[in-house]
Parts: C-alpha cells; structure tokens; sequence
C-alpha cells in the first residue's frame, strides 16, 4: 500500500531515504493539530448553541477514532506478511481497516452534511461549518500522509 510513493519522482536536492518517516509523521501530526486548532478556535469564538451547534464536535472525535484505527494497523498485516495469528488473521485486519476508512469517509461526509446543512442553506454565518469541515479534511489528510507517507522495517 505505501508503494504508490515510491515511484514519484523527487527532485534530485532532496534526498528523502532516510528522513522519509520522519517528515511523513511531522506534516501529518502538523495536519491533525492544525484541525483540531481550527476547532477548538471555533469553539471559544461560537460559544452559544444557536451560533455553533455543540453536537458538530461529533465528527471531529470519530474522524481521529478513525485515525488510530487506520494507523493501528501495518501494511504488512494487510497484506499478511506480518500477521498469522489471532482470531481472524488478514481478513479481520482488512475489515479493521475497511471499518476505519468507513469512520474517516463517514466523518467527513458528515462534515460536509454540516456545513452545507446547518450554515449554508440556513444563512447563518458560514465560519463555524466551515470549522467542522476543514477539522476532517486536516485530520483526513493527516491519516493518509501517516498510513502511506510512511516506510515500514522489516522485521526479519
């Protein structure tokens, strides 16, 4: 799964071996922090139920459940190289997965439902929907750039 990475061309200034984990897990935890600042700014500025409705943090909270969820699992479980053991073996770690993108999709699907739903067609002020919505994009981000951006050891 993180081989679709590999075949890009960098330019030649960059040498990314060895420090390829490293800038992976900083711009996904910078994205992850990012959106939950946007929130929590969102939170103290609207702090009435009519201006932010508190329910919207709802996705928030199941879009980083899905982060661990997606992240807790390594590419080599996926494909079975690394996991042979336990109740289900591959097939319970892809459905983990599945589960997770599920949660991730579902979340920023909502989050869009939100923004359109509750601010747009509504005529309120848009800044809190967009708040929720650009809180699961960053946090979306974050977890494609962690689960993909990544190199895994071999454990030989």
């Amino acid at each position: 799964m993180a081989g679709f990475l590999d075949n890009l061309r960098w330019p030649e200034c960059i040498d990314w071996g060895e420090r390829r984990n490293t800038v992976a897990s900083v711009v996904a935890g910078v994205l992850f922090f990012t959106g939950w600042w946007v929130m929590i700014d969102a939170a103290t500025v609207y702090t009435t139920q009519e201006q932010m409705n508190h329910a919207f943090h709802t996705c928030g909270v199941f879009s980083t459940i899905a982060f661990f969820m997606i992240n807790a699992v390594s590419n080599g479980q996926v494909r079975g190289d690394a996991y042979g053991e336990g109740c289900f073996g591959r097939t319970g770690v892809r459905l983990w997965l599945f589960l997770g993108f599920m949660v991730m999709f579902g979340s920023l699907i909502g989050a869009i439902w939100i923004l359109f739903g509750a601010y747009v067609t509504q005529g309120k002020e848009v800044a809190p929907g967009l708040a929720v919505f650009f809180q699961n994009a960053f946090i979306f981000f974050s977890t494609l750039i962690f689960k993909f951006g990544r190199t895994e050891d071999l454990w030989g």
